[in-house]
């Protein structure tokens, strides 16, 4: 069976849309009544918290009590709201030629898999997305209460496709830590830097575009290449 590929969303399939994401967070303070700036810092400072356990209002009401807020229902329901709406759009913003990609691979026998490091409005906005179909198994950070790079959540991905993880290939950018913990349970590891350079430490394989690594997985050995060898923190 060709091997299961898994992906990272963020700065891998999709660009961060890091800028708009501080411009939204900014229009909920003013929703429900914080100072832009404060929420914005807030949001970046509580990134682990919120895609772990927190869900949108959750956030919403946390961070504004923090900030001296007491936001009503329906100021939090408009704000969360218009999170949501980013989280769909940046689901959207998908490219054609990443699509293409992962029709490529699956056309080839490839099982997919996604593990993403996200917040809930994204895994609410997945099933509706363009990307959502063609993937097998797709796991949240949000739903299953575990981040990358914690093993577990590597090998639910593995298990979800039906092999161990040392029969996969891992494709990131390498925020949070993902690349060497996909390598330490035994995944075959490549970074991407098509979206963003975020791992420019990482020693082995690395793709400038996604658009190369169905050929480059059509060739076994080039998969196991040492990993010295080179073809060439996101906030949600």
């Amino acid at each position: 069976m060709p091997r299961p590929v898994i992906f990272d969303l963020y700065h891998t399939l999709i660009g961060g849309a890091d800028d708009e994401r501080d411009k939204v967070v900014g229009e909920m303070a003013v929703m429900v009544g914080v100072a832009p700036a404060a929420l914005v810092a807030a949001y970046h400072a509580t990134w682990r918290d919120r895609m772990v356990w927190w869900d949108v209002e959750e956030t919403i009401r946390i961070l504004a009590g923090r900030l001296g807020g007491a936001p009503t229902n329906e100021q939090v329901t408009r704000a969360g709201e218009h999170r949501r709406a980013l989280g769909r759009r940046v689901l959207d913003s998908v490219s054609t030629a990443t699509l293409e990609v992962l029709d490529a691979l699956r056309g080839d026998g490839h099982p997919l898999a996604l593990i993403s490091n996200a917040t809930s409005d994204t895994a609410e906005a997945w099933p509706q997305s363009r990307l959502a179909h063609r993937f097998d198994v797709a796991i949240f950070s949000c739903d299953v209460g575990l981040a990358k790079p914690d093993p577990a959540i590597y090998h639910l991905a593995a298990e979800g496709v039906g092999v161990g993880p040392a029969e996969c290939v891992f494709v990131g950018d390498g925020s949070d830590g993902e690349l060497p913990g996909a390598a330490a349970v035994g995944m075959t590891v490549f970074r991407t830097t098509e979206h963003n350079d975020t791992d420019p430490s990482w020693g082995g394989p690395v793709i400038a575009t996604l658009g190369d690594l169905p050929a480059i997985i059509r060739e076994p050995f080039k998969v196991m290449e040492p990993s010295g060898a080179h073809t060439g923190h996101k906030t949600a």
